[in-house]
Order: structure tokens, then sequence, then C-alpha cells
């Protein structure tokens, strides 16, 4: 099987000079570069009404750019009587609230059972919308507050938004050890670890992209802190890799700890609290954007949920000190 994929759209000013295919990489940023790089080899891609075949063809602002092409299906487009927790919804948008455990669209790994599949059923016309108007991520273990287009001309403006990086993204993180720093900016670039394909990692090479993460420290805990990370950008695991980096990984994230391991000076029930968690102790905690239609500044912020407060309250207390 497979979907049919169509999209227009002027290109903006930001954009302008730019080549054919790294406009309509950032203006699709659902499609991977080399798939849009074929389409507009085959012939799938038209600028201003004409056919055009060059990916390194320029774009200047106000261009026409229409893609026209059909997606082999390896994984499932169904609609899923999913559950999801809607903050939000108008006409243009909706805000969900993602619960630990969603993965947010199908992949080879999980081909079904994601929130893609979820807001297909919820919203049926949402199947004529880029990946049913997801226009960013949080990893399956993330908790918290997400933004979904429900009209083409909403998807454009919230692609827009956040690669113009005026979308606010908020999250709080609970990470091994105390940061000696209360604030501080990190300024690392971003790409695919080398040595292990599933995992990312801070590169100076050109394959990297800029990454730039802005934290603070809320509350300092027995051997670990509650820290709040504003995205600047938003790659792919950037304040996982970026915590990392800084030499304080968030708890219990093992994809970039190795094996579990525990901050030093916890009592057993606090480790106990962490086997508990099994996942990185990460929530997307606010979530501010300009309303597509509106033009009006929204924001929302989402409570912890049940596993992460748990989290928290264990690590405020050293039970062997009581």
């Amino acid at each position: 099987m497979s979907t049919e994929f169509t999209f227009s759209a002027s290109v903006p000013e930001m954009l302008s000079g730019k080549r054919l295919d790294q406009a309509l990489a950032i203006m699709c940023p659902e499609h991977s570069r080399s798939r849009i790089t074929s389409w507009i080899k085959e012939g799938y891609v038209t600028l201003n009404n004409l056919s055009c075949d060059q990916p390194k063809s320029k774009v200047a602002s106000g261009d026409i750019v229409h893609i026209s092409a059909y997606i082999s299906d390896a994984i499932s487009m169904e609609p899923e009587a999913i559950s999801l927790n809607i903050v939000y919804e108008d006409e243009a948008v909706f805000v969900i609230n993602k619960q630990a455990g969603m993965v947010v669209h199908p992949a080879a790994g999980n081909p079904s059972g994601t929130m893609l599949n979820a807001l297909l059923h919820h919203c049926p016309e949402l199947i004529k919308i880029p990946r049913a108007g997801i226009v960013h991520r949080l990893d399956k273990g993330t908790t918290g507050l997400m933004m979904v287009a429900k009209t083409l001309q909403a998807h454009t403006s919230l692609v827009s938004q956040l690669q113009a990086r005026s979308v606010k993204r908020v999250y709080n993180a609970i990470v091994s050890g105390q940061p000696k720093r209360q604030m501080g900016t990190i300024d690392a670039p971003i790409g695919r670890d080398p040595y292990n394909r599933i995992k990312m990692a801070v590169l100076h090479s050109p394959e990297a992209k800029v990454a730039i993460t802005h934290y603070k420290v809320l509350e300092p805990l027995t051997s670990a802190a509650l820290v709040e990370c504003k995205l600047e950008t938003g790659r792919t695991h950037q304040i996982r890799v970026h915590m990392a980096y800084l030499g304080h990984p968030l708890i219990a994230d093992e994809t970039y700890t190795g094996r579990q391991r525990y901050p030093g000076g916890l009592d057993k029930l606090q480790r106990s609290s962490i086997d508990e968690f099994a996942r990185p102790a990460l929530h997307a905690k606010q979530l501010t954007f300009v309303h597509p239609s509106t033009n009006a500044s929204m924001t929302f912020e989402s409570e912890y949920p049940d596993d992460f407060s748990k989290l928290l309250t264990s690590l405020k207390f050293n039970t062997l000190e009581s």
C-alpha cells in the first residue's frame, strides 16, 4: 500500500536563496532530506508551476513549491481507538499531554499503536495533513505537552514558528548529581553517534546541527537536582544529550548512561524508586506558541505525572539521615 502526500506553500523569506531540497526539508520536517531529494529527481515537485528535477535549484521568497508524491507504507496509517489526553482543541490546533510509553508516530520498531494512529481515530480528516498534523516529537519515555496542527495552514504556521525558534518549550528534568552552576547555556552541536546509530552525541563535524539548551537548577535533591531546560533548538534527544555532556545525565536514562547507574549517597528506598521509574526523567512542562488563526500567544502548562512526582518526592529526603 501507499499513502498520497501533497504539499503546497510559498517559500518564506527566511529560506530565500537556499537550495530547493534544503528549503523543502525545512518546510516539511516530517520527511527526510533524502526522501525529498528523491521526489525532486523523480519529478514529483514543481517550482512556480514548472517541473523541477534539480535539488540544487535555488528558491526565492514567494516562490510556490508543490509536492505530489506517494509514500510506500511500511507502517500503519490506520485509525486506532487509543486514549489521548487533549488539554485544548479548536478548529486549527490540538494541545496534547502525552503519557509515558506512547510513541509519537509509527516507525519500523513501532508500526502501530502510536499517537498518530490515535489522532486519526479522533479526527479522521487529519489523514490529509502531513504526519496527521504532528509537527514536533517527544521521546517515547518523555511526558508532557505537544502541539498538533489540524489544517494545512496551521501546519505551515507551526512549522515556521519552530524553524524561527519562536515556540517556547520548557522541560523539567531530574538529573544525576548537582550542577556546579545554578544556570547556564549548553551550546554544543548534535549529530548521530558514529559508534552507535540509535544514539545522538555532541559532535564537532559538518554533519552535526546547532543545538542550544538553557538550563536552571530549580531544586537540589539527594545526589540529584530538579532542572528546568529551555530549548532554543529541537534536536533529537537534545536535553538528554546535553545534560549527559554536562556530566549530569537524566535519572534512569540508560541510553546515555549505560546500564542503570545510581547517584552516590542514595538509600535503598531511593534506589528502588529509580528502579520503578524506568524511563528518562523528563517532562515537557510548558508550551507557548502563536495561534495560527488568531495570532494570539497561547501558553499551556502540565502537571507532573504521578511517577515523576513520586520520584521527585523520594529524592527530596534521604531516609538514612531522617
